[in-house]
């Protein structure tokens, strides 16, 4: 299989991203509904709750800024999904009526620079 140890140092590198930003989260007084809510069309990293407003959170972990700020990899696409995925996790859960949000949560060499409100859909 071609890159697949570039691939699993990728998924692992994702894993330790998505903990420290689900820790970052809970220390600031958020409260973690679900991660890696996944659907056809796509999955959202992390979903919180605060002051009553649902915020999906897409983590972009990176070991350094070769190539760009990790936020820059949500491109139109990515946003494009994001906005599906969440809509089916509001349905399913009823939440259709409820504040919502799309933070991106940047991990550099275990630094956090959370995003809020990264973008609109």
């Amino acid at each position: 299989m071609r890159n697949s140890q570039s691939d699993f140092h990728k998924k692992l590198l994702g894993k330790v991203g998505e903990k420290l930003a689900k820790k970052y989260l809970e220390k600031n007084g958020y409260k973690i509904i679900s991660t890696n809510f996944k659907t056809k069309i796509g999955e959202i990293d992390i979903i919180a709750k605060i002051d009553e407003i649902i915020v999906f959170v897409e983590v972009k972990t990176r070991v350094n800024d070769d190539y760009g700020f990790p936020s820059e990899a949500v491109n139109k696409d990515k946003i494009r999904k994001y906005n599906l995925v969440a809509t089916e996790f509001l349905q399913k859960n009823n939440f259709l009526d409820q504040e919502c949000r799309f933070d991106v949560i940047e991990v550099e060499n275990k630094k956090i620079n959370h995003i809020i409100n990264a973008f609109c859909v």
